[in-house]
This record gives structure tokens, sequence and C-alpha cells, in this order.
């Protein structure tokens, strides 16, 4: 079995050293792979496969998706011989390249297709409420949709404008429905178990239909014989590292048919004649609820999650699953996963991806993984890489160690520029300007993951997950909570975890499961946040968690314990917390942009210390873990310079989206490998690079024209729509001192912008976008007297060319990368071969926020270059 590879417990700072320098690769950030359609060629899927590897990328997640352009040969479409041989051909080419390659284990999303039928789909209950007569009548059944099966039907006194007071079930038999003699008029309420409804979301063609029952062992085990079976072997196992099942979006999906069965073995108490408090209040309306989302998560564990990992371990793959949305996921649901996953960034808020760490935290998983860049400014194409950067830092925030970046869209040979997109989400592939900067962006993702996989999670908190809470309040639509995750959030809100934070704590969510599990120990104090409905279970065992030295915090609500502390608002905890452990992580002056997360190996303390903000930060960082030695990381080069200490903190000046690693260890010096310190004086002197400039274009390299900086090429009529590269060139004179000295080309200062809304700049839910314009857009690559010196494309846009500088005249060139953007809008291919696509199979998907492209871009050099000096 392959797998990624784990903590190393007992590194010593030498070997954390070499290794923050050179990581292994199994650390290297992977991609969604989407083929959409799922038409693909083995020339373009070796190329792709091959610029991947080029670029630091470490390997793929392939995804089956809906076609983008109709599909000519019946015979290419899900799990036909063709794609499945294309599909063999890939994982071969992955592991000659030595990429990792994951396989999802259906189409689109939620696992389902034309093998579910009836008795295997998704399904909900149906209400039907009619007033009726005094009199006694058999109604026959109506006989609804294909699939629909009445499951009770109930009665209660008055008209329809009254409030019930109780509904009592009446008998159905042969068909009727027996409606007793009555006094008055009477409601007859109709429940019925229906297919949702719902098909695969974005389908690849052959891949169509229902979505399956994720609580029916039965439908998960046809979905895996028909479906994950064949596309295994067809890859092999021996060239796969993982199964990947995506979020669960199995929308309204309140009902299963054991249900009642199951409900009554594991609740103690029968479900039928409450039944139709699922629909109308009624005096134990709270319970039931509660209890059907409590039975429902377990179902969906048992016969989904427990079922899949197993068959996996049975061909000797790992699972990797999102194991949150609906059916209602558990935390604890992740403990039979062997790599989790969330998605959404946001280090401050309880997301998907601190429900995925929280798990892997308490259930001993060594790799956690995000879906990173999910909705990543939009439209496809605009992405930056410091866009991915900061985005990325946000998941390594919340305790993530492997990167799954979403995603790269096949695009066949031949597209009109800038290639195919997936219908939402970045485009991350080698159709952007920018790549040749990937690789670096690659290599300092890469050695962030792995040296967060390093020794512990330093985490003092435990911040109890409410779930008798979360499912308890009747939601408006009258439905059960069937996304456990998102109500979860819900109730403990946004503030309190920020000022955990923002404090200095770290925490792991835990829930009942985790309680129960006695998972505790390694926290020093639990936090209750705003809760009122105790599992008695989960009162013991924060009884016990006291009694051996531990502490409790209620956060608000009414459940009580013996030797709880209490405080009344989110903004009251730190002082209740530091009575009991000091903060983790202080930095001064505090503020929500500067984040941290902790690691602990071997005498040795790692913290990732992160801007998250557009404006610079000058703060004092102050660990509780203290130490002899401080040095400081840099993740772009990997070299390691010795930090000063004053007052037990270290000085940190960090630029917008700027990670810093700062490295504690017990000792005053590192051994022979220890850095060595670099002067950091302030710059002596500067030149302003004003010019003459001229600027040649990449498609016409010798059309060098005389241009005035700063300067954006959409100016130019003709470059209006163009992306690409520009090489913006100018001379220097430098004396002989200035020559002698560290030399560096400042691009300029970044604009601060506003990210936008939905309505006026690609910002759609939990989207992301710096808040800076850069002054090279969107990359710059230096050159100094025909040498490569260095690139720019995150903050402070400087690049070191001390090494090729000399006295006299120096030929300054700066290229220019942009996104693709501009060629986005001139495509017309995307929208003519997806309404091709729809035409010949259905509509499918809406390629998102196509129209933002329409928007002017401003490529170039967007400020005037200036010469910094520092004497030697």
């Amino acid at each position: 079995m392959r797998g990624p590879a784990g903590t190393s417990s007992g590194t010593d700072l030498a070997a954390l050293r070499r290794g923050f320098r050179a990581p292994p690769p199994e650390s290297r950030v992977m991609v969604r792979w989407w083929w959409p359609g799922p038409v693909v060629e083995e020339a373009e899927l070796a190329r792709e496969l091959e610029a991947m590897a080029a670029a630091g990328i470490g390997g793929v997640e392939v995804a089956f998706t809906s076609p983008v352009a109709p599909c000519a040969d019946a015979d290419e479409g899900f799990l036909s011989d063709v794609f499945l041989r294309r599909l063999r051909f890939a994982a071969e080419r992955a592991d000659a390249l030595g990429l990792r390659l994951d396989l999802t284990l259906g189409s689109g999303w939620s696992f389902g297709g034309p093998h579910v039928g009836d008795d295997h789909a998704a399904r909900c209950l149906r209400w039907d409420e009619r007033e009726i007569p005094p009199g006694a009548r058999r109604m026959p059944v109506p006989s609804g949709w294909p699939g629909d099966v009445l499951v009770a039907a109930y009665l209660a006194e008055g008209s329809v404008q009254e409030v019930v007071a109780e509904y009592h079930e009446v008998a159905v038999r042969d068909g009727a429905v027996e409606v007793p003699e009555g006094t008055g008029p009477r409601r007859l309420l109709l429940v019925t178990s229906s297919p949702t409804g719902q098909n695969v979301k974005r389908a690849a063609v052959g891949a169509e239909g229902p979505v399956l029952d994720h609580c029916s062992r039965a439908a998960t085990e046809a979905h895996l014989a028909a479906v994950a079976a064949p596309l295994l072997a067809a890859a092999s196992p021996e060239l796969v590292t993982a199964v990947f099942c995506d979020s669960l979006e199995v929308y309204g999906a309140d009902w299963t048919p054991a249900l009642l069965e199951e409900f009554s073995a594991r609740r103690g108490y029968d479900l039928r004649p409450l039944l139709w408090q699922l629909h109308t209040p009624g005096p134990a309306s709270e319970e039931v609820r509660a209890d059907v989302t409590r039975t429902l998560g377990e179902l969906y564990e048992e016969n989904f999650v427990v079922v899949v990992q197993r068959w996996a371990r049975e061909h000797d793959v790992l699972f990797r699953l999102q194991s949150y949305g609906a059916p209602p996921a558990t935390l604890s649901s992740y403990r039979h996963v062997d790599l989790p996953e969330g998605e959404g960034w946001g280090w401050r808020s309880v997301t998907q991806t601190k429900w995925a760490t929280s798990a892997a935290h308490l259930h001993g998983r060594d790799v956690v993984s995000s879906e990173t860049w999910t909705w990543v400014h939009s439209p496809s194409f605009a992405a930056t890489p410091l866009d991915l950067k900061a985005e990325a830092h946000e998941h390594l925030l919340l305790g993530v160690n492997q990167l799954v970046g979403h995603g790269w869209p096949y695009s066949p040979a031949g597209a009109q520029a800038p290639g195919k997109v997936f219908y939402a989400a970045g485009a991350l592939s080698d159709h952007n300007p920018w790549w040749p900067v990937m690789p670096e962006l690659a290599r300092y993702l890469q050695r962030l993951c792995w040296l967060l996989r390093q020794g512990e999670p330093v985490v003092d908190v435990a911040l109890y997950a409410p779930s008798a809470d979360a499912t308890r309040p009747p939601p408006a639509t009258g439905a059960v909570h069937l996304d456990l995750w998102r109500s979860t959030r819900t109730r403990i809100g946004e503030e309190l975890p920020a000022v955990l934070r923002e404090s200095g704590y770290d925490y792991d969510l835990v829930d009942d499961t985790a309680l129960a599990e006695g998972h505790l120990a390694r926290y020093r104090v639990v936090v209750l946040p705003d809760v009122h409905h105790l599992p008695p279970e989960s009162a013991r065992r924060l009884a016990a968690h006291v009694a051996a030295g531990g502490a409790v915090v209620a956060a608000g609500g009414s459940a009580e314990g013996p030797g709880w502390a209490r405080v009344a608002a989110p903004q009251e905890l730190p002082a209740a917390l530091g009575r009991v452990v000091a903060p983790d992580a202080v930095v001064v002056p505090a503020t929500p942009d500067v984040g941290v997360v902790h690691r602990r190996t071997s005498g040795t303390d790692v913290h990732l210390v992160v801007n998250t903000g557009p404006a610079v930060r000058a703060v004092r960082f102050s660990p509780r873990s203290g130490g002899a030695g401080w040095e400081r990381w840099d993740p772009l080069t990997g070299e390691s310079l010795p930090c000063e200490v004053v007052d037990g903190g270290v000085a940190l000046v960090l630029h917008p989206y700027e990670a810093a690693v700062v490295v504690s260890h017990g000792t005053p010096h590192g051994g022979p490998d220890e850095p060595r310190p670099r002067s950091a004086a302030e710059p002596d002197g500067a030149a302003v690079l004003a010019g003459p400039w001229t600027v040649a274009y990449a498609d016409a390299p010798s059309a060098a024209a005389p241009v005035a900086v700063p300067h954006a090429w959409e100016s130019d009529e003709a470059r209006r729509d163009y992306s690409g590269a520009a090489v913006y060139r100018t001379t220097a004179r430098l004396s002989a001192v200035q020559a002698a000295g560290r030399v560096v080309l400042d691009l300029g200062e970044p604009r601060t912008s506003d990210p936008g809304s939905l309505d006026d700049a690609g910002i759609r839910g939990a989207s992301y976008r710096v808040a800076l314009a850069a002054p090279a857009g969107e990359v710059a690559r230096v050159t100094v007297n025909g040498v490569a010196c260095g690139t720019a494309w995150a903050p402070p846009f400087a690049v070191d060319v001390t090494r090729a500088v000399a006295e006299g005249e120096n030929t300054v060139e700066v290229e220019v990368l942009s996104t693709a953007v501009a060629a986005l809008r001139t495509n017309t291919e995307i929208e003519e071969d997806l309404a091709a696509a729809r035409r010949a199979h259905g509509w499918r998907c809406t390629v998102q926020d196509l129209e933002l492209a329409r928007r002017p871009t401003a490529s170039g050099l967007r400020a005037v270059p200036v010469l910094r000096f520092r004497s030697s």
C-alpha cells in the first residue's frame, strides 16, 4: 500500500534544517485533474502530466466530470473500454514520472449513476396534508411518483386554520387509508418516502443517474461493484495511492428504508407514532429531530464510510474522504478514514478544513489534506501566484499539511487559448502565462507541508462540538438538520473561535464520540460554546477530565458541571483560559491578520507565523515554549537565519501575505550546521530607473518600442486583449561604490485593492482573493546584464541583483507575465462548445462568472522600479 509520508517525532534540529532545505517529494502539492466528458487523448494526458511534474506538482486526483464539448464517439463514455484504457495509460505515465495518483470512485458528485434504482436511491420524506370532513371513509393511497412508498398516515382534530395539538396514526390496509368516524373537521397527514430525485451533479457522459443512499450498505456495495471496482482495476491498485470521495452533497435526504427499525434499536423508542413531529411542531419535536439526525449520521458512518474503507483496504489502497455535509456526518466519522480532507479557508473560523484537521489530531492521522483554491479569484484564469500562496497559508494555519489544488482542467491540444475550464474554480495549469514561477511556489508550499508533518501539533483547547444543540432547534423548512458541520458552525458562531486564535490559543473540535473514546487527555482545557443539552456520557467524561487536573470553561449556555469555570461572552475567554494555561503564541500588538500554528518535535518548537492581511505588520512574537536558540527560516529559499530575542519575544516584520517559520531549540547554538547572521542594514542609497524604457512582447520579441513607465499594455488598443509576457528594458549606470555593495531591484509598493463582492469582483461564497495589486502585473522575472536574478510575485516585490551588477552601465530587463484573463475575454470556443454539449448531452453546468473576464485588466510594469543599495 502506497501512502504519503507522515510525521516524525524524533527529528533532530540538523535533520529538520536539511529536510526544510530539500523536502522529500511526498509533501508536494497535488491537483484535482478534471477529465471533462470524459473524452481525453493519451498524447495530451502525457503532456499534462509531464508539465505537472516539471512544475513541482507531486500528484493528481483524477476526477471525471461533465462534458464541455460534444462527445462525438459514444464508445468513449464513462467506464467504456476506451475510457478505461486511457485511465490505465494515465496511471502508468504518472507512476513513471514519480507522481502520486488518487482515484475518485465515481463521476461528479455525490456518488451515484445509472446503476442506482429506486431501491438504492437517496430518499426523503414528502408530506401531504388535507382537511377532510367528519365521516368515516377508506381513502385510496395516491399512486404518486415512481418509487414512492407510503410510510404512515396521521389524523388530527380541527381545520387547517387551527394549531394542531397532536396527530394519531391511522391504519393503512390494502392500499387505502382507513379514516374513522369523527365529530368535526379533521386533518389527514400522509407521509411518503420518495427518491429525492437528485441526480449526480456534473456527471460525465454515461455516468448519469440518481445519487445513491449513503445510509444503505446495499447501495454502497452496489456502487463499489458497478463503478469503483472497474475504475480501480483499470488504473491498477499498484499505481493508486488512495481512492477518494468528494464532499457530501446529498440534498434533503432525510430518510432511508431501514430508519424506523434502526431508530428503535439505537434510540430505544418507536419513531413511527412521533414521525409527524418532523413536519408539525409537537411536544417532542426537538428530541425527535435530534435523534433522527443522530441515527442518520450513524447509518452513514457504518454503511458508507466503514464499507468503503474496508473495500479500499481489501484492494490495498488508502481511503481519502471529505466527511462533512449531508448525510449528517459527524466529526468522528473520520476515524474510519485513512486520509481526512477538508475544504474552505479562514483560519479564524470553524471551516470544513478545521473539522477535518481536528479529527486528524484526535484520531492520529499524520497527514491531513484540504481541497485548496476551490473558488479562488473568479473567473477562471484570474488567480495569481500570490492568490494561491495567500489562500494556502489559511489552510496551513488550520492544521493542513497536504494541499490538493482545485484544480487542473484537461484541455485538448488545439483548444482556443487559454484552453478549457471547469465550470467553476481556478484553472491552475500551464495555460497561465505566469506558470514559469509555479515551480518556485510549489517548492515553497512543499517545504511548509513537510515541516508541518514533523512532530506533533501543539493544541491546548478542545472546543466542544455541540451536536445535541446544533440539531435540536427546528429549522424553518421543517426538515431535520442534515449538515452537521454547518449547523455546528452556526451554533458556535464566528466570534468565539476568532477570539481563541487571536489570543494565542489553537483548538481542536471534539464531539461526543471523541469524548466517549477518551481523547481529552491531550488538551489542557475544554471550552463549551453556549451548550444547553449535554449528553450524560459526555458530562461524565468532562467530570473525569476535571478530576484528572484538566479544566472546563462554559462560554454561555445552561450546562453545568462540578469544577467548571464560566464566562458570559467570548471576549472573557482569554482571561479564563489564562488561569489554566498561558497562551501558546502571543503576538504584540494583537491583530486579526497574524496567525500562528505550532508543531513540536524532539526538543524543537516550530512555529509558522503568517501575515494574512494586505498591510505590513511589525510584531513581537512571544511563544510560550521559550528556548535558548532561535532561528527564522525562509520557506521561499530554505535559508535559516538566527533571531535576536528581546524580552522573551522575536521581532518580526511581515510583509503582506508573508509567512515566517520561527524555530526555537534547547541550546544557544544549533551545532555545526547553525546559520550565520545577515546584515539587516537599511538601504543607504537608491537610483530611480526613470528610463528611457522599451517594451517587447513575447509574440514579437524583436519589435521593441519606447514606452513610459508606469505602463499597462492594455492602454495600447492593439494589446487590449493580450495575455502573455512582455520584456521591459532600460539601463542604469552604477558607481564603483554602488556596485560593490548589495543591490536590490525594488519593483515598487503594491496597491491595496478591495477584493470586492459577488456582484463586482467574482467573490463567490468561500472565494479567495488577495486585497493587493502587484506593481508588476502579475509576475516579474528580472535579468541584469544577461544574468537571471530571480522573480517577484509576492511582497516585497524585490529581487537581489548583487551578483549581476557591475560598475558602469548595466542593462536591466523586467519580464512581466500576466494572467490569462484577456485571452479568456476573447475566447469564443468555450461557450460555443458548451452550447453544443448541451444540445448533445443536456444542461449539466453553467460556466460561472465568464462575464467577469470582460472587466478591464492592467498588465505590465505598473510602477517605476528603483535600485536600492546597501554598503557591504
